[in-house]
């Protein structure tokens, strides 16, 4: 089969080529996907789970892209949930080869069913971005109506869908981003936006939620921001600076079937668009992922046409 593999840590982005790999197994309770369309977050080449496997093997070449959207084409021993020719969508798993392949080996569990009347590039787009946003707001953030909630980064994968979930669940919804950015994270519904080249982020005022996707100073100056008894939750570091009474979480996301299908429904209805503002075949990943031409949003590898 066709996949993209990277072979050097060092070269990042820059390594990634196409290559032919032999047909994925179907381990006990796992399924073969025959993917449709792939997500690939940039941030996965420095995760060590791209290089070694959970001994600490080294398993390259790797394929990376955990966020895929297929057809299941084989079952192994002990699968039970899924059946052969069922369209899905979900995360591949972290320490084994991703989905910027023609197939994919994955854990049944981490898949849902995928409603006929979404496309795969839509459905690609879903899993790390969703699930992150559904727990960094509501599992970890405690998120109620009535609150407020300052997004940083709003406009990008995850604070785009975080922004809709939000505000869907009647949250004020306060956004960050550069000003190339207004625009967009007014129309995802945010009730204020504010400009982190402009704009002092003390401005944007307390909130009961901070929910950071950017790190280093933005994350070290949001713990001010959080009001008695809120919570600073992000995705890019242990923080350094801890509210003065509320709580701060790191976390990293995890698969859930119940919450995907969930984002699905929601997709179908109309209530959440994730944002794609490209969709490449998987001979030109390696181009369309680099730095320099990839999007200024999300970029969908779309593997096989339906």
């Amino acid at each position: 089969m066709h996949a993209i593999t990277v072979r050097d840590r060092e070269a990042g982005l820059a390594g990634l080529s196409l290559t032919d790999l032999p047909h994925p197994h179907a381990a006990e309770n796992d399924v073969v996907v025959r993917v449709h369309a792939c997500g690939f977050t940039p941030g996965e080449l420095d995760w060590p789970a791209t290089w070694t496997d959970r001994a600490g093997r080294d398993r390259t070449p790797s394929v990376p892209g955990h966020e895929l959207s297929g057809v299941v084409t084989e079952l192994g021993y002990g699968t039970t949930g899924l059946s052969v020719g069922q369209r899905v969508f979900g995360l591949a798993d972290w320490a084994r080869d991703g989905a910027l392949a023609e197939y994919v080996a994955v854990e049944a569990r981490n898949l849902a069913p995928l409603p006929a009347d979404i496309d795969h590039t839509v459905a690609a787009a879903l899993p790390v971005s969703g699930l992150t946003a559904w727990q960094g707001l509501f599992d970890h953030g405690r998120l109620a109506a009535g609150q407020t909630v300052l997004i940083h980064g709003v406009a990008g994968a995850v604070g785009s869908i975080a922004a809709q979930l939000a505000r869907e669940a009647g949250a004020r919804v306060v956004g960050t981003g550069r000003s190339a950015h207004r625009d967009r994270a007014l129309a995802l519904g945010a009730d204020r936006f504010l400009d982190l080249e402009t704009e002092r982020l003390e401005d944007a005022g307390e909130a009961d939620l901070v929910f950071d996707v950017l790190g280093g100073d933005v994350l070290d100056r949001s713990a001010a921001l959080v009001r008695a008894g809120g919570t600073l939750v992000t995705i890019a570091m242990p923080p350094r600076v801890r509210p003065e009474d509320g709580r701060a979480v790191f976390f990293v996301v995890e698969p859930d079937r119940a919450r995907l299908a969930e984002l699905a429904a929601r997709v179908r209805d109309g209530r959440l668009k994730p944002v794609v503002d490209a969709v490449r075949p998987l001979a030109e990943a390696p181009a369309a992922l680099a730095p320099a031409t990839r999007a200024r949003g999300r970029t969908i590898i779309r593997v096989t046409e339906d």
